[in-house]
């Protein structure tokens, strides 16, 4: 099969960058199980998995405009970002990397990144977002000696990021907080800026657990993979997509500052190796994949998408 992958933004990211890691994951993942890539990529974008066409900036977001730089023998096109008038062939589908504002209705096709994100749309259509393991660090070693937590994502009310410097604040634990603005922080909590490449996967491998006290309705919630991944728990509350990823063994999920504060407390008691055992299991870039090409497949013989495939702990 030969994919068209579209990306409105550079590949590979320069800095965070969550939509572009997780195609460029992708697109690895695809060509590593047999397909064809083309990525249609801002130019200067590099990826070695796929045949890099430039396309200039202006022409993403409308499909009539993107169409010429198709290859002519694609099956399909997948999109990452909006578009507007969708060409007739190949088929198209778009990824829904963020909540839909003011109840606008989905574009036709679209594909959604959670049970409850595609819940939310009205549809039952998604796939989870998967990361390489080879990107992330892993060392088995019992979490009770770790030094620190960490916070790692926008400094920002909805992320929860508030939650964890409290809980430092009542616990006396060191909380390393990566991300985005410049807070005023004192005593146990540590401010180190925004990192990613080897800085980020060291701190995720060596932290104690990974907080991601959520306040909205998050679509995924790439960094809990991440830090799955690196074999280490994740304290999250049932907002979005978050019940979805975290199950009791690799993490807890809490309502109030005061559960998650108290279940800080045992998160050490969580095996590195079910984390990433976890993560290995559902969400990496071949399992993103293979559920992908199980999408284009059912779209290029029925003209339909198909529903979704859950992990075990989607709520009723």
């Amino acid at each position: 099969m030969h994919i068209a992958v579209a990306s409105h933004q550079p590949l590979p990211a320069k800095g965070y960058g969550g939509p572009q890691r997780v195609v460029m994951a992708l697109v690895r993942g695809l060509a590593a199980l047999g397909a064809r890539v083309t990525l249609l990529a801002p130019p200067g974008s590099r990826v070695p998995e796929a045949t890099v066409v430039a396309v200039p900036p202006r022409k993403f977001g409308d499909g009539a405009a993107l169409a010429p730089y198709v290859p002519r023998d694609a099956d399909l096109v997948h999109v990452h970002f909006p578009v507007r008038r969708a060409p007739a062939s190949p088929p198209l589908v778009q990824t829904v990397h963020g909540n839909l504002k003011g109840g606008a209705p989905p574009s036709p096709n679209s594909i959604f990144l959670s049970h409850d994100h595609a819940r939310r749309h009205q549809s039952d259509t998604f796939v989870y977002n998967g990361l390489d393991p080879a990107d992330y660090v892993f060392r088995r070693f019992p979490k009770r000696v770790s030094q620190y937590d960490l916070f790692l994502g926008k400094l920002h009310s909805a992320k929860g990021y508030h939650w964890a410097v409290e809980a430092a604040k009542h616990s006396g634990h060191r909380l390393i907080v990566a991300g985005g603005w410049r807070p005023s922080f004192t005593g146990s909590v540590q401010y180190v800026g925004e990192v990613d490449g080897t800085t980020k996967a060291a701190l995720l491998a060596r932290a104690r657990c990974l907080w991601n006290p959520a306040q909205w309705d998050e679509p995924f919630g790439l960094v809990t993979v991440e830090a799955l991944l690196s074999g280490t728990p994740v304290l999250g509350t049932r907002r979005g997509a978050l019940p979805e990823l975290i199950s009791s063994d690799v993490g807890a999920l809490c309502d109030t500052m005061e559960e998650i504060i108290a279940a800080a407390e045992q998160i050490h008691t969580r095996d590195p190796a079910a984390c990433r055992a976890h993560a290995e299991r559902f969400f990496t870039h071949l399992v993103m994949a293979e559920e992908y090409l199980r999408m284009y497949r059912h779209l290029l013989e029925t003209g339909t998408l198909p529903a979704g495939r859950s992990t075990s702990r989607v709520p009723a």
